[in-house]
């Protein structure tokens, strides 16, 4: 019987709109590998990394998701969504007081450390054994525990009227979007993301990840 190979750990810059199982399958199947698995989900509308092992090194993975993970993110005040995202319509809509720098300073500074969140119903975890998204998006009422997660640092910009650019580092179990959401209510206002990017996990870094189009080419380049 063959032993199974030691594995890689392979950095992808995960595409717009895809599900991180439709990523983790294309590039499973891109570099053959016969088991894979990724590090962390990213929701179908973030983008970034996404760090994928195969082989026998599908045994680290625990050890990888429960990194520090670092993203950008960009949060449109004044209207939200149910989900908190851009995947459904806006759906309410608030006036947008007079926000100063001090106020952003303020804010992140309320939101850097112990911070306790309520994960959005839209989301993979389980409520009585089903997804809680499933139920949600049926419409069915999921109430959401609230949760105790780390915020290591937070940089609140304005880019302009409405929009918030913010830098994250943060704890395994953040929410981005309900941060997103509880950063506008902090401001007086509602806001949902419009934008999220996941630049680290641990020491993996994007900047050193590939896009599936760049994995497709590494692998024909390896052939030749």
């Amino acid at each position: 019987m063959n032993e199974p190979k030691e594995g890689e750990i392979l950095l992808l810059d995960k595409p717009y709109g895809w599900s991180s199982f439709k990523a983790l399958y294309t590039l499973k199947k891109i570099v053959k590998a016969k088991k894979a698995g990724h590090a962390g989900t990213l929701d179908p509308l973030a983008t970034g990394l996404l760090v994928v092992c195969t082989e026998r090194s599908t045994k680290k993975i625990n050890t990888i998701q429960d990194a520090t993970k670092e993203y950008t993110a960009s949060i449109k005040l004044g209207a939200t969504t149910p989900c908190g995202d851009m995947e459904m319509e806006e759906s309410e809509w608030a006036t947008i007081p007079e926000i100063t720098n001090e106020d952003l300073k303020r804010v992140a500074e309320k939101f850097t450390g112990d911070v306790v969140q309520v994960p959005p119903a839209f989301s993979a975890i389980k409520v009585d054994g089903q997804r809680a998204y499933k139920l949600a998006r049926n419409g069915e009422e999921v109430e959401m525990k609230q949760r105790t997660i780390q915020i290591y640092t937070l940089e609140i910009k304005a880019e302009s009227s409405g929009i918030l650019n913010i830098e994250v580092s943060c704890s395994k179990g953040t929410y981005i979007r309900t941060l997103a959401m509880d950063i506008a209510k902090e401001l007086g206002t509602i806001g949902y993301l419009i934008k999220l990017c996941r630049t680290k996990i641990g020491d993996y870094s994007l900047d050193n990840a590939m896009t599936i189009d760049q994995w497709r080419a590494s692998v024909t380049d390896n052939k030749e």
